[in-house]
């Protein structure tokens, strides 16, 4: 039986304080983003490509368009993102900076409210800046955790390990599995452990170099390294970061690749704010 003020398990629902939060995080990202150069996009809710984009499908919600093609709701803004600016605006618009404020809807009924910026082109320090100035500006400084996904690519490509044995970070199986120094790799998780890399071959040292130089670059007192992470998404190919307040994921991104086009971005994940600040402001009054 299904009552009359009941929602599906996963929606959202906003009101008084969790409304005027929400207001006021998307009110001053967009500011921010605006005076940082970055057009707004609102991308459609259906898409013919989120499938493309996704190693999992089963998220997507599928329907099919009045010529029976598939269609998605969108689970992603990204790659639309990208997709539209450069396909589809063309030669209409010479921006390569965009943002959006817009939800994103994955199976059975789940909700997630974000506020992202692409940048065509762009550089894995600015994106990684951008997202912390945002986060600071609403009152959160979080933990940022570095990655870089060429390192799992390579593990897998030349030294035979599996990429779900990767995915699932097994530490057990990929010491029995993997290369003498696949210990020394798992323990790296500060910027002080890639002062001596001789250890490694050098393709992954090159990678590791990579994410001591970009560590570097964005200068942030609270951030770890985790060079075994690898993102759900296709489209990383390189450095990417994620931040984080105790166990909460409040923003991803990194640098990536679509349809040949080079860019980087990241994704705040508003609802995830939102609980942060209220949670925060009940300990902070008690």
């Amino acid at each position: 039986m299904i009552f009359e003020h009941e929602i599906p398990s996963g929606s959202k629902l906003y009101f008084a304080q969790s409304a005027r939060i929400k207001r006021e995080i998307e009110f001053v990202s967009s500011e921010i983003l605006e005076n940082l150069g970055f057009e707004e996009i609102v991308t459609p809710i259906f898409s013919y490509h989120q499938h493309e984009y996704f190693d999992d499908k089963k998220p997507l919600i599928r329907l099919n368009d009045e010529q029976n093609h598939e269609v998605t709701l969108r689970a992603d803004s990204t790659a639309d993102v990208v997709r539209i600016v450069t396909k589809r605006l063309g030669r209409s618009t010479d921006s390569k900076k965009w943002f959006y404020i817009q939800p994103t809807v994955t199976f059975p009924t789940i909700e997630q409210y974000q506020i992202g910026a692409e940048i065509i082109d762009g550089e894995f320090p600015v994106v990684a800046k951008t997202a912390m100035m945002l986060l600071n500006e609403i009152g959160i400084e979080p933990i940022m955790q570095i990655s870089n996904i060429r390192i799992p690519h390579l593990l897998h490509e030349k030294y035979d390990i599996s990429l779900e044995v990767i995915k699932s970070m097994n530490l057990e199986k990929l010491l029995q599995i993997g290369p003498s120094w696949i210990e020394a790799l798992a323990k790296i998780n500060r910027l002080e452990d890639l002062d001596d890399l001789e250890i490694f071959p050098d393709d992954i040292r090159s990678e590791l170099e990579a994410m001591k130089a970009s560590v570097l670059s964005i200068d942030h007192t609270h951030a770890v390294l985790s060079p075994l992470f690898y993102a759900k998404m296709r489209y990383y190919d390189s450095m990417t970061f994620r931040m984080f307040m105790g166990n909460d994921l409040l923003a991803m991104g990194g640098t990536y690749r679509i349809e040949g086009v080079e860019a980087a971005g990241f994704a705040l994940y508003t609802d995830e704010c939102i609980c942060y600040k209220m949670d925060n402001k009940v300990e902070n009054e008690q």
